[in-house]
């Protein structure tokens, strides 16, 4: 099987930084089924022509069969069929299983000596010269086209000397287009076996994941979403049928929420409880939110000179990070990018990353700072990636702190777990600030009728008991220490309109504690 990637941006043997692998040498990676192979038939200034070849060992194709394990609708279900067929010439979900080994960095758009141009569409080009496609050149046509792609896909004649024998189910593709290199990687991923309309492996449920992680950013619009999940996952319906309800909720989170949320108290909040540094950095941080303005779909009743609750949450929040020291933080649901304004402005934050499950936040986020106009040693400090907070993220690992800022009760309660051990299991960071409402607050909203959530897209709001047991559980399961506290005027009754916790790793505060007392020693 081969596959050529090619570009004309200049100078084009970057190309070689962007899929980590140097033009002047020939790798070969080890695959459950044969070997691949990376080289660069041609590479200079002006063009550059990566190649992956795959070549299939069909013994070691049919041991992996020979397993026990069922397999997926490949068409070789007779036993010669599974040593006599195009496996090793025509493209098929064995060369996507390559692409995700050999060029792993560069689908999740990685580069670390061109991270700027990982993240820049540049003119390229994609050949499969074999590529099985069932439906022929038009079902090509309908799963590139509309996602920027010119496409010419020459359908392979069964015989050449025997013209009036028609087509084989074979086309030669071509793509052509400007995209980012990960995008172009992802889209041929998904997309080779949904062609092929076959796996060479069993499709289990996990797959829904790949195809979700692989297909962000595009695959929730595309017009032809339910062709490419049900055959990605080889028609069986019951996971075809969960992977497209997720899409649609995907496509609904991209949607602008209702403007109809409420998110003020009829007074001044006052200041933070329970939270260490707030009244030290309450005051730069305010200015630093007021600025940046109102958040969209809040109701703002607090007067002049006092800061809404939108303000004084991110004020919190502000000292929460300062207070643990952190230098490297991600704001995890960042929406249109409030907290990342005020976090930019602040260099002791050396890396800012946002991230968000809807492009339309983040591209909201872009705009709101302004990114295009930055010096590019700000714009290097600030990092916006598409990611769902339900699913394991490898790039979010490393941080020394991460905010969930009114993000857990948007989340349907049974995703939480989810969302657990992705963010607190998987990416552990050192310092964990989150906040969300206070249920028991709401009866002081004159305009908010019983029972009613503050927000139309909320699917839960907690009582003060149900906020300390959930942090209490998380703590003691992912191995954090917790305080908790509240943001705004404190309510004898029914407690503050916020509610924050911050969570801090155990080894984190085994080390602290550790070098205070070497600090007390030495005094």
């Amino acid at each position: 099987m081969l596959l050529t990637l090619t570009t004309t941006h200049r100078p084009a043997t970057d190309l070689g930084y962007l899929l980590v692998k140097h033009p002047d040498r020939v790798q070969s990676f080890e695959l459950p089924a044969g070997t691949a192979h990376v080289f660069y038939p041609e590479a200079d200034e002006d063009r550059c022509t990566a190649a992956l070849l795959v070549e299939v060992d069909p013994q070691r194709l049919g041991v992996g069969r020979g397993r026990g394990r069922r397999q997926a609708s490949t068409p070789e279900s007779f036993t010669l069929g599974q040593y006599v067929n195009d496996r090793a010439y025509a493209a098929s979900s064995l060369l996507a299983s390559a692409l995700s080994t050999v060029f792993r960095s560069a689908l999740r758009g990685e580069s670390r000596d061109r991270p700027e141009l990982a993240g820049t569409a540049i003119p390229l080009e994609v050949r499969v010269p074999v590529l099985r496609c069932r439906g022929g050149a038009d079902v090509a046509a309908r799963l590139f086209a509309p996602l920027g792609w010119t496409v010419t896909a020459t359908p392979i004649p069964l015989d050449e000397q025997h013209p009036d024998w028609g087509d084989s189910r074979y086309v030669d593709l071509v793509l052509t287009g400007t995209l980012r290199v990960a995008d172009a990687l992802n889209h041929l991923y998904v997309l080779l076996p949904v062609l092929d309309d076959a796996k060479h492996y069993w499709v289990a449920p996990d797959e829904i994941d790949k195809l979700l992680r692989a297909g962000a950013g595009w695959l929730a619009d595309h017009p032809e979403r339910a062709l490419i999940t049900r055959r990605y996952l080889a028609h069986r319906r019951a996971l075809a049928g969960q992977a497209l309800a997720r899409l649609t909720e995907l496509r609904l989170a991209d949607e602008p929420l209702p403007d109809d949320s409420i998110d003020e108290p009829p007074a001044d909040p006052g200041p933070v409880a329970g939270v260490p540094g707030a009244e030290e950095s309450a005051g730069a941080a305010g200015q630093e939110g007021r600025a940046a303005g109102q958040e969209p779909g809040t109701t703002d009743t607090a007067g002049p000179g006092r800061a809404s609750l939108a303000v004084r949450r991110r004020d919190a929040v502000l000292a929460a990070l300062a207070a643990s020291g952190a230098t490297r933080v991600l704001d995890l649901g960042c929406g249109g990018g409030a907290l990342l304004t005020a976090l930019v402005a602040d260099r002791r934050y050396t890396e800012v990353v946002g991230t968000d499950v809807s492009t339309h936040a983040l591209t909201l986020a872009a705009r709101r700072l302004r990114l295009d106009r930055l010096p590019e040693r700000q714009r290097d400090r600030i990092r916006l990636w598409q990611s769902a907070l339900t699913y394991r993220d490898d790039r979010l690992r490393g941080y020394d702190a991460a905010v969930l800022m009114e993000v857990i009760e948007h989340l349907d309660p049974p995703r939480l777990p989810a969302l657990e051990d992705a963010v607190l299991g998987h990416a552990r960071p050192g310092t964990m600030v989150v906040t969300t409402p206070n249920v028991e607050y709401n009866v002081r909203y004159e305009g908010l009728p019983a029972g009613r959530f503050r927000h139309a897209d909320h699917r839960f709001e907690w009582t003060r008991a149900e906020f300390a047991a959930w942090v209490e559980r998380v703590a003691a399961t992912y191995g954090y220490t917790a305080t908790i506290g509240g943001v705004g005027e404190e309510d004898p009754e029914v407690g503050a309109p916020t509610q924050l916790a911050v969570l801090t790793t155990i080894e984190s505060t085994t080390t602290e504690n550790t070098t205070t007392d070497r600090k007390e020693e030495r005094r």
